[in-house]
């Protein structure tokens, strides 16, 4: 099929777009901006340059995506925006690009779906298969790790780590890294639970969820100092690829994660 583009949108010159891509009433294409094939912007939806759509993308209404950072810094440098593969973008989502103090890009992996009014902003990385529910704010250079959802009205403070498969709950102010396969809820958050869904979702093998489930108590369950836990975890279950992962994401961060404040597990 041709690219498609409606008589009331604007594509400017230089645009590059591919083979079955359709641009929808009142949308705006800004000139250093490249379109996949099979993507679809929908009415209204804008996007700015310079950004990199991959294949099969949808832009709902009013979206804007490569508008500049919203950072005192940002001298009108060439930043860039560069999205993957499958995404969704639905009403009112804003994602901006990078800043030249930030390594230049912001960027959003494949298959991700941000809901309505989601915010990603400058130098920000959203890995694949990471859920953004409606009016979640991220700050800039947070990282996203693959399979993250987080709920409703989540705010991420800039330079947060959210690591992977792990459940942010809605009207979350996340303030400090969250662990992999955990959930983490409130003000300001902390970890509460294993996120025994997100793994079913994720197809973790029986073994491995039962190791976790014991690095877990044993992490945010037992009296033990948290880095003597670590070490009791490491040991006994760091055979297991994921209870590693998540020593892994656990130990460099000791003496900052403020989710791992048992207290209020």
């Amino acid at each position: 099929m041709a690219t498609q583009i409606h008589p009331t949108a604007v594509v400017e010159p230089g645009a590059e777009l591919d083979h079955d891509v359709v641009v929808g009433p009142f949308c705006y294409v800004g000139p250093e901006v490249k379109i996949g094939a099979g993507s679809e912007l929908l009415l209204h939806a804008s996007v700015l340059g310079p950004t990199t759509l991959g294949r099969d993308n949808r832009v709902f209404p009013h979206a804007t995506l490569g508008a500049e950072p919203q950072d005192r810094s940002y001298r009108g440098e060439p930043t860039l925006l560069s999205i993957g593969d499958g995404n969704v973008f639905r009403e009112q989502v804003s994602v901006h690009r990078g800043t030249v103090k930030g390594g230049g890009c912001t960027r959003i992996a494949d298959r991700c779906l941000l809901m309505v009014g989601a915010h990603v902003a400058h130098d920000c990385v959203v890995e694949s298969d990471a859920v953004l529910t409606n009016l979640t704010t991220l700050g800039g250079h947070v990282v996203v790790e693959p399979s993250v959802v987080c709920g409703g009205h989540v705010a991420v403070a800039p330079f947060v780590r959210l690591g992977r498969g792990c459940f942010v709950a809605g009207g979350a102010r996340v303030e400090r890294d969250v662990p992999p396969f955990v959930i983490a809820q409130g003000d300001r958050a902390r970890v509460r639970a294993l996120n025994r869904v997100g793994l079913e979702r994720l197809g973790v093998p029986d073994a491995s969820r039962k190791a976790l489930e014991r690095a877990f108590r044993l992490l945010w369950r037992s009296r033990e100092p948290l880095a003597v836990a670590l070490e009791q975890v490491h040991a006994e279950l760091g055979q297991d690829e994921l209870v590693a992962e998540l020593v892994r994401f656990i130990r460099p961060r000791l003496p900052a994660l403020a989710v791992v404040d048992r207290a209020s597990a």
